[in-house]
């Protein structure tokens, strides 16, 4: 039963309000002051408090004092009979968590009690009831020819719910958002896969904006709408769900002008996608144009050195000579100190800011049974993201931004995906290692459990007459025969990218100006 103390020195006049909590089942413990109230807090597990202000000597003001310092956790509304703005204010700032003002009727008080104590199980039924509703309406749709519009809404749909349903207390409708979403992607990869290679070929007029277009289709009418400088910040490896947990966040300095979502090109790495975002080109036009700054896969070195080139040069043949700037985050250190050099960025009208660290978190929660623990599943994952958000550079960045004249477009290159269904291959040793999509001579597999492509279908470079490009689905990952149970059970559950999913191919582009 939940126990209500309620302090307040005028305690013969609310015993009609004992009587009305008592018959709807909450257990009422009162005090007279604070020494009391202190008192009965020491001895008796406490659910909330309600706390007259104006109250003989000990004032309400300094009995909610003490209580903050002693039970933090426990919510306190404030009981007034002024509606003076400073006191009002006072209250606020000492943490209460609610306050009413004299004289008070019970549905009030009832609608307190519910709104701090029930309000997260109700949340909970309606979210569930709702999504009940939804997830017929989103079955239907699944069951019909979506074109590439449409599975963008499902998409945000499902990374809605996903949300919505996060802190849930029905495991059992979460299970059935899982199931719908494991539909959703086997159908949207059937989907990708049916209509990629039109798409590329030109042969679709109904492609998509992809990874090479992306910058055309989405920058560069904002670089030409007026003469504001445009800060460009890619997000390594950021998925839509976690711009959905960043939003509220980020929207404390910046107003949302649009939120878009590309297709990212196969390969989702980075040697693939983002040097085709930049570039404005597909991977094996970067060989041809560009034959020593492209490393294939079977050559050491960084595969992404010159996306400032790329840029550049993409820039130049869309007619836009304009001053940019080109700065990569790896690490604290660099974009803290970068954080100094933003009132010179000013001066240009496309700065690039790329920040690496979801995609280090995902190798690192592979490599890290630390990291596996911190982001052991999608809620988890998009809460160590809201937290490097809240304590990164890039939320000075942010700040440092809200207050100028600027555009504010937050992207990436591809997501990535949790897997968990093993697929077996068997491959020669110079296959690629990429756990989503392998390419290599005799590559050995089951074609109904890939997506298996020409090379020069899709623009990929050649890397001998022999090789083949293989891409794994939705939730799957590549496994060998050799050593399987350890491989298997060392990668379930990681994220990953490189293959075909919502999560990986759908990409969040996100426009925002000043407030």
């Amino acid at each position: 039963m939940t126990k209500i103390l309620w302090v307040d020195d005028e305690m013969d006049l609310l015993k009609p309000y004992i009587l009305f909590l008592q018959t709807k089942g909450y257990e009422v413990v009162t005090a007279i002051d604070g020494n009391e109230a202190m008192d009965v807090l020491g001895k008796t597990m406490i659910d909330i408090i309600f706390l007259d202000e104006n109250m003989p000597g000990m004032s309400g003001m300094d009995v909610l004092m003490l209580i903050k310092e002693k039970f933090p956790t426990i919510p306190v509304i404030m009981i007034t009979k002024s509606e003076e703005e400073q006191i009002m204010e006072q209250a606020i700032g000492s943490k209460i968590s609610d306050y009413l003002i004299k004289p008070v009727n019970p549905k009030q008080i009832l609608l307190t009690l519910k709104k701090h104590l029930d309000s997260q199980q109700l949340i909970s039924n309606i979210s569930t009831m709702n999504y009940q509703q939804q997830f017929r309406e989103i079955n239907q749709r699944l069951n019909t020819s979506l074109d590439q519009n449409e599975w963008i809404d499902i998409y945000k749909k499902i990374v809605y719910w996903e949300i919505e349903l996060s802190d849930s207390s029905d495991q059992s409708i979460f299970e059935v958002l899982r199931q719908q979403k494991d539909e959703a992607n086997n159908l949207f990869c059937r989907f990708y896969e049916r209509n990629y290679q039109s798409w590329l070929s030109g042969e679709n007029k109904e492609r998509p904006s992809l990874s090479h277009l992306a910058l055309n289709d989405k920058l560069f009418p904002i670089l030409k709408a007026d003469d504001k400088p445009v800060f460009l910040i890619v997000i390594d490896n950021f998925r839509f769900d976690q711009w959905k947990a960043l939003q509220p966040l980020i929207e404390q300095f910046l107003r949302t002008e649009n939120e878009d979502i590309y297709y990212s090109i196969l390969p989702t790495t980075t040697q693939y996608a983002r040097n085709a975002l930049f570039s404005g080109l597909m991977p094996s036009e970067i060989k041809k144009k560009y034959p020593d700054m492209w490393l294939d896969e079977d050559k050491e070195g960084n595969k992404n050195d010159y996306e400032h080139t790329f840029l550049k040069d993409n820039l130049k043949r869309h007619g836009l000579n304009i001053k940019t700037s080109y700065h990569k985050v790896l690490n604290q250190t660099y974009g803290m100190r970068m954080i100094e050099s933003l009132p010179n960025f000013l001066q240009n009208k496309l700065n690039v800011i790329v920040y690496n660290f979801i995609d280090m978190l995902s190798h690192a929660r592979t490599d890290s049974d630390i990291v596996r623990e911190l982001a052991s599943d999608e809620k988890a994952y998009r809460s160590v993201t809201q937290t490097w958000l809240e304590h990164s550079p890039f939320i000075e960045v942010l700040r440092y931004l809200a207050d100028k004249d600027v555009h504010v477009v937050i992207t990436t290159d591809h997501g990535s995906v949790r897997v968990d269904r093993p697929v077996k291959i068997k491959s020669t040793k110079d296959a690629s290692a990429n756990l989503r999509y392998k390419i290599g001579r005799l590559l050995d597999y089951n074609p109904k459990d890939v997506y298996e492509v020409d090379c020069n279908k899709i623009y990929l470079p050649q890397l001998s007459i022999n090789s083949q490009f293989i891409f794994a689905r939705a939730n799957d990952f590549f496994a060998y025969p050799n050593n399987y149970n350890y491989y298997v059970s060392y990668y379930m559950n990681t994220f990953q990218h490189g293959g075909i999913s919502m999560e990986e191919n759908l990409i969040p582009f996100i426009h925002l100006t000043k407030k």
